[in-house]
């Protein structure tokens, strides 16, 4: 049997641009004469849709744009994901299903058995879970369905205990030859090689040929990364779709061959395209052509200008330099510098002026207090200020500048360099924006040598280090990794050689500036985890884990 594996991307709830997508896919695997077509999980309405479940319009519209794709089913197999009603009279209204339709009609549908809901995931809170595997002979060969985190139920690949039913485990009991997995799952960095050995470990544990067929695109803060996989039944690789972008690759079930697409980026590289594809899709599906953002001088926006243009061309890029009273020459040289590499459009507004004017209304309030952070972050909010009318007045979706590093810790001022309606680089560690700098620098010549070699500075104060109030970049993202992302107390944290002090101070810093996350734009999801819908701490609580020594040596709020 001949399988197209279509990796698209849909926009959530533009079910008349998916269905004409997924005919337009169709059409294309029957002129190779395949026997099937394979689409990723929810492909109709989009993922995540989120509380859109909870409008039954929503559903309703959904499945009124399924008859071109019934009709599309002759001389093919079309398996699609989709948001199917409950006919049970108990639990949730909804099941996240795939349905099987050829010749004009459905011909079978599975429901997804476990449902996430970790990290990024809620699926609990809208679906019920299928209560049995399906199983279907098709063309010649016998068929298992699943769905996504179906596959997941492996104890070293799963965030938390394992499921109590194993659905590939029950598939290959009753004889299944081809596993097929629709997914839609997020980009992470690192995670196709992890997607990979787990889908793997099935083909050679189970026997089973395994077709993966995963969503690209980005929808919000999510990124997919394509990568559709198919393995024979000897875990060998014989099938691959693209990275970042819409595929269709074949695989014949009877030689267990297939298309293989090229593949091997490395980590850093990896990362740029997710962000470049996040970036392009937010910013098109959010019905905007043209961005703005702040040049500094500094790496972060230097970085966050390259990603723009790769993403949206260099007609749609504005940046603006802001220049103020601590700013050295150097950095609105670079930031114009820059602007003239990347051929953007560049304006400078100074803002040393405003501030001197702003300090004098406020100084009968101040009286004889002496400076700190206060007038600091007057400078910031200026430019948030200047950065949103530019967003405004000419309709350009604001970009936030601000790195992981920086957002863990509060060292960013909100209403200030914290505005934005989408945040690049806001799960990017400071060092690897450093190693994307690189990369852009080495490939193209973007960034100018000022910017990769001055020490970085928010220029807020005379003589401003980012290290005099923060640890050392390469300390600080190793311990944000093990705390953030890999959820280490503080004990197993020392434990691996760090300070017990600095561990500590940086803790209570990210326990601390929780406030300020709520309040940020949504950030590009690019490792396991993100400041955003997939971490979700109170505010308001009484639990410290680490207590800080001594007076904290920066405050800005």
């Amino acid at each position: 049997m001949l399988v197209a594996l279509a990796q698209i991307n849909p926009l959530i709830g533009d079910f008349p641009g998916n269905a004409d997508k997924i005919v337009a896919f169709a059409r294309r695997a029957r002129e190779r004469d395949c026997d099937l077509v394979v689409f990723p999980e929810l492909a109709l309405t989009g993922y995540p849709p989120r509380d859109l479940l909870d409008k039954p319009s929503f559903i309703r519209d959904s499945y009124a744009h399924w008859p071109p794709v019934l009709e599309a089913s002759r001389g093919i197999g079309i398996l699609c994901g989709v948001a199917a009603p409950n006919e049970a009279s108990t639990g949730k209204p909804l099941h996240n299903s795939a349905l099987l339709a050829a010749e004009g009609r459905i011909v079978a549908r599975a429901h997804k058995r476990l449902l996430p809901s970790y990290d990024v995931f809620d699926e609990e809170r809208y679906f019920e879970p299928g209560r049995e595997s399906v199983v279907l002979d098709f063309r010649g060969e016998r068929l298992g369905l699943t769905i996504c985190e179906d596959v997941w139920n492996v104890p070293e690949f799963l965030p938390h205990f394992p499921y109590p039913v194993d659905p590939v485990e029950e598939l290959r009991k009753r004889s299944v030859e081809v596993l097929i997995n629709l997914s839609a799952a997020p980009y992470y960095r690192g995670k196709a090689s992890w997607m990979s050995e787990l889908l793997r470990g099935h083909a050679v544990k189970s026997g089973m040929q395994v077709i993966h067929v995963n969503q690209t695109g980005g929808n919000d803060e999510l990124i997919f990364q394509g990568h559709s996989m198919a393995f024979d039944a000897s875990g060998n690789l014989s099938a691959l779709g693209a990275d970042f972008r819409e595929d269709l690759v074949v695989y014949d079930t009877r030689t267990g061959k297939g298309d293989l697409r090229p593949s091997g980026l490395d980590e850093t590289r990896e990362v740029e395209e997710a962000l470049v594809l996040g970036l392009r899709d937010y910013v098109r599906k959010c019905g905007f052509r043209k961005v703005v953002l702040g040049l500094s001088g500094g790496i972060d926006s230097a970085v966050t200008a390259c990603v723009a243009v790769s993403a949206l061309g260099s007609e749609n890029v504005l940046g603006v330099a802001m220049p103020g009273p601590y700013n050295a020459p150097e950095s609105l040289a670079d930031s114009r510098e820059l602007a003239r590499r990347l051929d953007i459009a560049f304006t400078t507004v100074p803002i040393s002026e405003m501030f001197r004017t702003v300090l004098k209304s406020l100084s009968p309030a101040f009286g004889d207090l002496p400076p700190d952070t206060a007038e600091e972050n007057l400078q910031a909010r200026l430019r948030g200020m200047v950065l949103m009318g530019f967003s405004n007045k000419f309709g350009r979706l604001l970009l936030n500048t601000g790195n992981k590093s920086e957002l863990a810790v509060g060292y960013c001022t909100l209403y200030g360099d914290m505005n934005g309606g989408l945040s690049v680089l806001g799960d990017v560690p400071k060092t690897l924006v450093y190693g994307i700098a690189r990369d852009l620098s080495r490939r193209y010549g973007w960034i100018p040598e000022g910017t990769l070699a001055r020490p970085p500075s928010a220029e807020l104060r005379p003589d401003q280090k980012d290290e005099d109030s923060l640890p050392p970049y390469p300390v600080l993202d190793g311990v944000l990794e093990a705390y953030v992302e890999k959820r280490k107390p503080a004990e197993e944290i020392v434990a691996q050689g760090w300070d017990p002090r600095v561990v500590n101070w940086i803790i209570d810093r990210v326990d601390h500036n929780e406030y300020k996350r709520w309040q940020a734009p949504p950030v590009l999801k690019v490792t396991t985890k993100a400041f955003g819908s997939g971490r979700r701490f109170p505010i308001a609580h009484g639990y410290r884990h680490s207590i800080s020594n001594g007076k904290e040596e920066h405050e800005e709020d």
